[in-house]
């Protein structure tokens, strides 16, 4: 049984849920109550019948999947074999971060929440379901739902209440206490070289794969930079199939590295060992002893735009008036505005805030470190070859993420600029890497056909299902693809043509930027419908989506129930169904990200 007063388990991608946990965690240490905060996986499931007071906080993934870090808890939590009465000495509240531009809005905290009935508890409040999309951001839910879930809580127990709060202008104590050594201990060796025996790469034991090429596949002259890329996975035991996605932990740029540093006074090659406070756990990433260089480099994620907790911390630091008044008001709930207005919008990163408030961060103890910075978080890829084609290999197709806003600088992605940077040619270069399930699964059957539409970077699973296909003997493919223009953009044009001239592909092109009215593949999608209808009806196709999440993939559906009125006569409800359908019985899959 946990000794806290309170536990917040969380499920967490991205780390939002994480951070948000935190939040509630750091106001609970304000009450001067005991907490725990825990990913869901990091928890014996099996103590939960004994917990008396949990809040859970989970995201939502994919199309509706539970975060990676919660997986083994759902399903313990989903047995059909507990009983409906067992955690009925549980008050619990659920929050849920999404975003309502997916289709399976929150779905994960709604699930959670009905089971957590089921199984008895006690639940202190309606389900906060935060909204990505809101004006004001997700906050504009979670800041009221934390505030009711404080007040339900001391009317229910108000011994809760009792103790004197910390003022709000008094710093909690930081979670890790640094002590840095006065020798170095490691001379030469590579302290980012991963050890490669296990038995299949994970997240903490990750491959270190040798880069092999790095090659732009846009023309020189286009906006966008997009790049060819491959690993070599000789000896990793890393096994994979069409739809998987290969997983890595980007590093910041030395020129951020070398700033922050200068900011904060820190010495890069200083190395240090982390005693944590009370029941937490150093992160499993940062090795001890560690070097600052290392610490900043791998794990800080400084270059992210910071979230309201990141100005929390900092306006408790602060001792300069001016700074200190503006950093309250960003931490404030009126004064989210002005925080979407100063950082949000322009996506201002941590080390630029750092630079705006000069002598709070003078002021920043190196023990709040990894109060004030999250940890990066790994990025996936749809892995966009197969092994039958390019054993031992692993190759992605990267969009180089870079935008200007008003802020001087232009933004870049952490990752794909991290990506681009690396030179094969310039000696070993290493990437740390693991791969895992990915949510496209494609058909066993020797004959039954798929119809997969790909814009862009979208294209990576289709061609690695191709190649996968292909080699098996499975010659039923129709793939749409869609770019700007076929002599910028067109990626892999010269593969599908072979594939083409084989008779293994149908291809269907769209290039929204080579003639005066803008060509999409929902358009192309429309126009095939007479062969759409054959292969879905008739020869029970199975249809996939994969690409950017914004409008592609609502107009991909929007041409298919089109289709199924057109040449199936069919009523737009029916078809609507016909489609709801398709998903439920997996013929209609979707890969999309934001």
């Amino acid at each position: 049984m946990s000794t806290s007063n309170l536990l917040i388990l969380y499920g967490s991608q991205t780390g939002t849920a994480q951070d948000t946990s935190q939040r509630i965690a750091r106001q609970a240490l304000r009450r001067r109550l005991n907490v725990q905060v825990l990913s869901l996986d990091n928890y014996n499931v099996a103590n939960l019948i004994t917990e008396s007071l949990v809040v859970f906080v989970c995201s939502t993934t994919g199309q509706g999947d539970p975060p990676d870090n919660m997986k083994n808890f759902w399903r313990f939590l989903f047995r059909k074999s507990l009983p409906v009465g067992s955690l009925c000495q549980l008050d619990c509240a659920v929050l849920g971060l999404g975003d309502s531009s997916y289709p399976k809005f929150n779905f994960v905290a709604k699930k959670l929440h009905k089971r957590l009935l089921q199984l008895g508890a006690s639940v202190l409040l309606p389900v906060g379901l935060a909204d990505d999309q809101h004006d004001l951001g997700a906050d504009a839910v979670i800041d009221p739902w934390i505030a009711s879930f404080w007040e339900k809580l001391f009317s229910l127990r108000p011994s809760y209440a009792d103790a004197i709060p910390l003022r709000d202008d008094e710093p909690l104590p930081p979670t890790y206490t640094f002590s840095f050594l006065e020798e170095s201990t490691s001379k030469s060796e590579d302290r980012l070289r991963i050890q490669s025996d296990q038995t299949v790469p994970s997240q903490l034991h990750p491959f270190p794969a040798r880069l092999v090429f790095n090659r732009r596949v846009t023309e020189q002259s286009h906006f966008q930079d997009v790049r060819h890329i491959e690993f070599d996975i000789t000896g990793s035991n890393i096994q994979f199939a069409a739809g998987d996605v290969v997983m890595m932990y980007p590093r910041n740029a030395a020129a951020d590295v070398e700033q922050f540093c200068h900011l904060l006074r820190l010495e890069p090659e200083a190395e240090f060992t982390l005693t944590p406070s009370g029941n937490t756990a150093v992160p499993a990433r940062i090795p001890q002893p560690c070097t600052v260089r290392h610490l900043v480099e791998c794990v800080l994620d400084i270059a992210a735009v910071p979230r309201r907790s990141f100005f929390e911390l900092l306006s408790s630091i602060s001792t300069n008036e001016l700074e200190q008044e503006k950093l309250l008001e960003f931490s404030s709930a009126a004064g989210q505005e002005e925080l979407l207005s100063y950082c949000n919008r322009p996506r201002r990163t941590a080390l630029e805030v750092l630079a705006d408030f000069p002598h709070t961060t003078a002021e920043v103890k190196v023990d709040y470190l990894l109060d004030l910075f999250p940890e990066i978080q790994p990025r996936s890829f749809s892995i966009a070859s197969s092994l039958k084609a390019h054993p031992q290999r692993i190759q992605v197709l990267v969009a180089v993420v870079r935008y200007k806003t008003r802020m001087f600088e232009p933004r870049r992605g952490l990752c794909s600029n991290w990506l681009a940077s690396l030179d094969p040619t310039a000696g070993d270069v290493r990437v740390p890497l693991w791969v895992k399930k990915g949510s496209l699964r494609f058909p066993a059957e020797q004959d039954r056909p798929v119809i997969m539409v790909g814009p862009g970077t979208g294209v990576a699973p289709f061609r690695s299902a191709l190649q996968e296909r292909i080699a098996e003997g499975k010659t039923n493919n129709v793939l749409f693809f869609g770019c700007r223009s076929e002599s910028k953009d067109f990626y892999f044009r010269s593969e599908w043509e072979t594939m083409i001239k084989a008779g293994h592909l149908t291809l269907f092109t769209a290039f929204s930027r080579d003639q005066e009215e803008k060509v999409y593949v929902q358009h192309r999608v429309k126009e095939s419908a007479r062969l759409m209808w054959d292969l879905l009806a008739n020869k029970e196709a199975v249809f996939y989506i994969a690409g950017n999440a914004k409008e592609m993939p609502s107009g991909v559906r929007d041409a298919l129930q089109e289709v199924f009125q057109l040449e199936g006569g069919l009523s737009s409800a029916e078809a609507q169904q016909v489609l709801e359908d398709m998903e439920r019985t997996s013929r209609l899959q979707a890969e999309t990200w934001s």
